[in-house]
């Protein structure tokens, strides 16, 4: 059952408004509002939806015509579909966009782990039933962060359903995960031992910053509510235990890495990695790792952090643009 907002404003207006503006024209004294972007006023227009899978309610945001080749965006720890905002207002005119909130984030059901085990095999298999229930046969996979390891287990499990991979900031190789993940691998080793130490590396009010800005020598750049919200998320009732079940479980996505590895060797998929230079989370040198897997991949180095959108979507924008209309015709 599909349940859709009945107030969608864009760029702060509503639909009629918007339609009046194109009829009448902007005032003179900022031009033609419309003229200024790319992108129609219904391509802006997203819609906020949620869908039952699996027995669990799954919000996602939607853009775009329908008969479009579709990006599927999945998000990372500790955000939401919410950061794919940026690009579903500057694509969203030639692309059917979709972006799910997985189970236990943002608006999507969060049951306690003792109803629902958080591993990110089941989060794929939601995110695979998620596609079905859209009817989605194929799409270009948008990895961001904890996007990685689901979108790799979606592509091996369905590989025909996979056009090309977009990563940004997701890791597919161990010497990707730099020093801060030395507290992380303890928790692995001995969850008893280190589960506090976990929480204050992974979830603190700092390290939800940190993932933000990381090592950007220009942090007025960084809309402060990006981390308090998020870290606000992190303080909803039960929500540390949940994410702290399924950060216990990221250790099967660095046992899995070689796989994705030789997925991508063999398969050589069409491939576009963007990273931000100022990522405190992962080593700036897991793009050359992508592009050793796939030579042919597609690698920009962006003037950003570990969420790039944060500070690069028009640049962000342009090259997915790019990437996507290049795509080899059937």
């Amino acid at each position: 059952m599909l349940r859709e907002s009945s107030f969608q404003p864009v760029n702060g207006m509503t639909l009629p408004w918007l339609a009046w503006l194109c009829l009448v024209g902007a005032p003179s004294q900022s031009g033609n509002v419309l003229a200024k972007t790319k992108e129609s006023p219904v391509a802006q227009h997203v819609s906020y939806r949620s869908v039952e899978v699996d027995g669990l309610s799954i919000f996602y945001r939607e853009a775009g015509p329908k008969d479009a080749p579709v990006l599927l965006l999945l998000h990372g720890l500790p955000s939401s579909s919410r950061m794919y905002e940026p690009l579903l207002t500057r694509l969203a005119s030639q692309f059917h966009m979709i972006a799910p909130d997985y189970p236990g984030f943002g608006h999507s059901d969060a049951p306690t782990p003792k109803k629902y085990s958080y591993t990110f095999d089941n989060i794929a298999k939601v995110m695979d039933h998620f596609t079905e229930a859209l009817n989605l046969p194929k799409y270009t996979l948008y990895m961001q962060d904890y996007g990685g390891p689901v979108g790799f287990r979606m592509a091996l499990a369905h590989p025909d359903r996979v056009e090309a991979l977009i990563v940004q900031d997701a890791v597919a190789h161990n010497e990707g995960l730099g020093a801060n993940w030395k507290t992380r691998r303890a928790f692995w080793a001995d969850r008893a031992a280190n589960e506090a130490a976990l929480r204050t590396n992974l979830l603190s009010l700092e390290t939800t910053r940190t993932r933000h800005v990381g090592s950007d020598p220009n942090p007025e750049k960084y809309d402060p509510d990006l981390w308090t919200d998020e870290y606000a998320f992190l303080n909803k009732p039960g929500e540390v235990d949940i994410q702290s079940d399924l950060f216990f479980d990221y250790r099967t996505n660095v046992d899995a890495y070689p796989k994705w590895q030789a997925w991508m060797q063999k398969t050589q998929p069409r491939l576009l990695v963007l990273w931000g230079k100022y990522d405190l989370s992962f080593q700036l040198t897991e793009p050359e790792a992508y592009r050793r897997d796939v030579p042919k991949a597609q690698v920009h180095i962006l003037d950003a952090g570990h969420f790039a959108l944060d500070t690069a979507a028009d640049e962000i924008a342009d090259l997915v643009r790019r990437f996507m209309l290049n795509r080899p015709q059937n």
